[in-house]
Order: C-alpha cells, then sequence, then structure tokens
C-alpha cells in the first residue's frame, strides 16, 4: 500500500532516561537523516554522530539507524535517532524534523498500523504487540510473544486453507451434479472433513479463550454475610494486610480490591461489603455496590462461617443464590475450619447437597481457612479451572474478546453446515453456511476488515508504536 505522507514520533516513554529514540517512517526519512546528520547512514548499520538544527547548531551526539523499505517493520524508509532520554533534546529534534514538507506526527499506533498495510504483519499480530506491551505478567507476555511470532495466525490460516479445499469440492459437486460420477457429498468424505474441521476449530478456542483470559485477567468477588472472613481472605490472597479485620460485624462498608496472579492469570479481587439487612445508610451504600460487583464479575466466592448453623446459613445462602447470575461460576468456601466446630459437618453436607443439585448454576464447595491459608492452594485450582485455564500448554498465544467472538460465529456457521449436508444434503446451503465461516476466520487476521474496526484497535496503540 503506497503512502504518500511520512510520520514521526517520540518511540519511548515521556521523561527522562537513559535513552530516547525518535522514529520516522515514510518517502521522506532520508531527507529527514540529510536534514539532521547531513546525510543517509549505510542501510541497517548504527551511526555514532551528531544531531544539528538548521543552523547547523549541534542538538545532541547520538546514534542513527536508517532501515531501507520494504526491509523494515513498517514496509517503508525507516529512520530511529537514538538520543539522550531527555524530553528537551527530544522535543528539538521533533521540531526541527517536522520542519520538513509532507512530514507529520503520528497518530497512535501508526507505525504498526503501517506495518499491517504493507503486509508485514497481519493483524492479530498488531494486536500482540500492543498486548506484549501492556502485560501485567511474565505469562501474558509469553503469549503475547507467542501471537507476535503468528503461531495464531498460522493456526487461523490453516484453517482457512481447510475451508477453501472444502468449499472447491462442494462447488465441484454442485457444477458438475448431472455427472452420476461425480457425486462428492454422498460419499461421506465431506461431512466427515467438516466434522474434522469443527475439531480444529474447537481446540483453537480453547487456546483462544486461555489467551484472552491471560489479556484481559479474571475478576474474582468474594461475598458473604459480615464477619464471614471475607477480609481474611482477601489478605491472604494478597499477601499483606489489604482489608481491615476485626471480630465486629460489618467491618467492610465500601468495596476494596487488589490485584494478584495464579499462573501468570491477572486476578482483580474485589472484597465486599457483608449482605444483609440493615438501616445503617453507608453500610446500604456498600451492600449496593457489593451486587454492582457481583453482576460485573468472572468469578464469586462466596464465604459461610462454618461454625454457625447450619440452618442459618442455608437460609442466607438460598436468599442469596438466587439473586446471583447464572452464568458466573460461584464456590462456596466454607470457612473457619480451623475452628473444628460441630457444625462444620452439618453446613459440609448441606452445601455438598445444594451445589450438586443446583439448577442452571455452576457451584462447588471447597473447606478453608482464611486465617491460615488452610485451602487456598486448591481454592486457586478452581478458580483456574472454573474459567478453563490450562496452566503451562505448549504454543498458547493471546487472544481478545473480537477472537472468540469471530470463531464462536465460525462454529456457529460450522455446526449449520453439519445440519444442512446429514439432513437435507443440501450443497448450495453447505457452501454458503462454509464461506460465512471463512468470512469470520479471516476477521481475525484482518484479511477482511472494516476501517471502524481497525481504527478502534490502532488507537488504543501508544503513540510511537
Amino acid at each position: 500500500m503506497f503512502i504518500d505522507d511520512t510520520i514521526v514520533a517520540i518511540a519511548t516513554p515521556i521523561g527522562k532516561g537513559g535513552v530516547g529514540i525518535v522514529r520516522v517512517s515514510g518517502p521522506k526519512a532520508k531527507d529527514c537523516a540529510n536534514k539532521i546528520i547531513g546525510h543517509t547512514p549505510k542501510n541497517r548499520y548504527a551511526e555514532y554522530t551528531s544531531f544539528k538544527d538548521g543552523d547547523g547548531n549541534i542538538i545532541d551526539r547520538g546514534i542513527a539507524i536508517f532501515f531501507e523499505g520494504p526491509n523494515s517493520f513498517t514496509g517503508e524508509d525507516v529512520v530511529e535517532f537514538q538520543a539522550h532520554g531527555g524530553p528537551i533534546v527530544l522535543d528539538i529534534l521533533m521540531k526541527e524534523i517536522l520542519k520538513i514538507k509532507d512530514l507529520r506526527i503520528a497518530d497512535p499506533g501508526e507505525f504498526s498500523k503501517r506495518a499491517f498495510f504493507n503486509d508485514k504483519i497481519d493483524l492479530t499480530q498488531a494486536e500482540a504487540i500492543a498486548d506484549l506491551i501492556d502485560a501485567n505478567t511474565e505469562q501474558a507476555a509469553r503469549f503475547a510473544v507467542n501471537s507476535l511470532e503468528g503461531k495464531f495466525s498460522k493456526l487461523i490460516n490453516a484453517l482457512v486453507q481447510d475451508l477453501i479445499n472444502i468449499r472447491a469440492y462442494i462447488e465441484a459437486s454442485i457444477d458438475f451434479s448431472d455427472e452420476h460420477d461425480i457425486d462428492f457429498l454422498s460419499e461421506g468424505k465431506i461431512l466427515q472433513k467438516i466434522k474434522d474441521l469443527k475439531t480444529k476449530l474447537t481446540n483453537i478456542k480453547h487456546q483462544a479463550q486461555n489467551g484472552s483470559t491471560m489479556q484481559e485477567g479474571i475478576k474474582l468477588v468474594i461475598v458473604g454475610k459480615p464477619n464471614a472472613g471475607k477480609s481474611s481472605l482477601l489478605n491472604q490472597f494478597s499477601g499483606r494486610d489489604t482489608a481491615i479485620v476485626t471480630s465486629i460485624a460489618g467491618t467492610t462498608r465500601d468495596v476494596l480490591h487488589a490485584n494478584i496472579q495464579i499462573d501468570g492469570i491477572p486476578i482483580h479481587i474485589v472484597d465486599t461489603a457483608g449482605l444483609r439487612e440493615t438501616d445503617n445508610t453507608i453500610e446500604k451504600i456498600g451492600i449496593e455496590r457489593a451486587w454492582n460487583e457481583i453482576n460485573n464479575s468472572n468469578f464469586i466466592i462466596l464465604m459461610i462461617d462454618s461454625t454457625l448453623p447450619g440452618s442459618e446459613n442455608q437460609s442466607f445462602f438460598e436468599d442469596v443464590i438466587a439473586k446471583l447470575p447464572s452464568d458466573i461460576p460461584i464456590t462456596i468456601a466454607l470457612n473457619k475450619v480451623d475452628c473444628k466446630h460441630i457444625n462444620y459437618q452439618t453446613n459440609l453436607d448441606t452445601f455438598n447437597y445444594i451445589a450438586k443439585n443446583a439448577d442452571n448454576k455452576s457451584i462447588n464447595v471447597i473447606s478453608i481457612s482464611a486465617k491460615d491459608g488452610f485451602g487456598l492452594k486448591e481454592l486457586k485450582e478452581q478458580i483456574k479451572k472454573s474459567v478453563g485455564f490450562i496452566s503451562s500448554t505448549e504454543g498458547n498465544f493471546i487472544a481478545r474478546r473480537r477472537h472468540i467472538d469471530a470463531i464462536e460465529k465460525a462454529d456457529m456457521h460450522i455446526d449449520q453446515s453439519i445440519y444442512q449436508l446429514e439432513e437435507f444434503n443440501a450443497a448450495e446451503l453447505v457452501a454458503e453456511e462454509l464461506k460465512m465461516a471463512q468470512e469470520n476466520l479471516n476477521l481475525i487476521t484482518g484479511k477482511f476488515t472494516s476501517d471502524d474496526l481497525l481504527g478502534k484497535i490502532f488507537s488504543s496503540f501508544c503513540i510511537g508504536k
């Protein structure tokens, strides 16, 4: 894709540092090098030189590197000036460069966008650049690198190629329907190929969900009655005294937050006000906020004080469980098992029965002690399991919600193609469903993507990348 203007941006974070980089990309990159250092450096060689203004005054001394297109990140001529990382020095450099005609400041993510348009990277790789920069955990960074290296793209492209091959067979069956010797559909080979494709897509979907969890993290909300041990559990998770813990019921009256990692997964934990009927205005506001957090969570831990009579806990549970979202996994944490109270076994039996017979809700029961950390490891495993996360899977990649949406839509069309083939042997409808599946998969890599989507994706990038 030919672009006639040239862009420039500071490619390092704002502030003081040892090195600051000014990046230029486009047809005027050589002109820019000639203006600042008096010549164009040898292609792909670092040159230590003086950076000068229009009057010949030295701005700084540093390294200049020239990358001749198309063998550069953007696919265009690129020059980088590596100066000392003071904001004044970089600002003077920028002002001098911007004096060149048809040269402007880059939009957020525009260098990556040009790389995409010039077929240097596909859309998943472009997104992986931003995800790598924004990674909050080592595991998330490794997943992002896998995507940047093209592992996700290769899986999607292989599926698309399979779809193209299957569609070719079906189109041949339609075109030669009058030839009795050619009937690919009735042989059952096409149906098996589509089912094999479905299996591959399902495996990729699981990997993508893993990657999405790693990219987006999990919002975990701890709920329960006052003094059930919610704040103690928050402190156990975070490894510090994030919440005030006392024997006085209703200590937590607002929402408390903590961020942790479980096997590299970012977990945002929310400790909420105890759920109960109250006339206290402040506590009421805290309870309202608790329900707002519950309804926007990925995982709910319902804390139960196992020292209380089972009937009292069951009554509370039945009132609360009816209000909890049916699509969010729930783990009942029977707390204070270290107390070895006579009510523990009754509570355990009661809640195991409730979890086993729960309709339309995913409920598990775990015994813990928020005071000494007993059961915490099992609880963490339950959190990972609930969101379908598989640790240390070879070749995992980062993924976004839009990727999963596209895969799910492709999966739906493949299911429909199987139905049309098995029930009606309707070649035209099968071909159309597979075509729509292919279009959805192509959205992932950006082969067919709207300008609005591209604008939304790249505008979230930092300037200079």
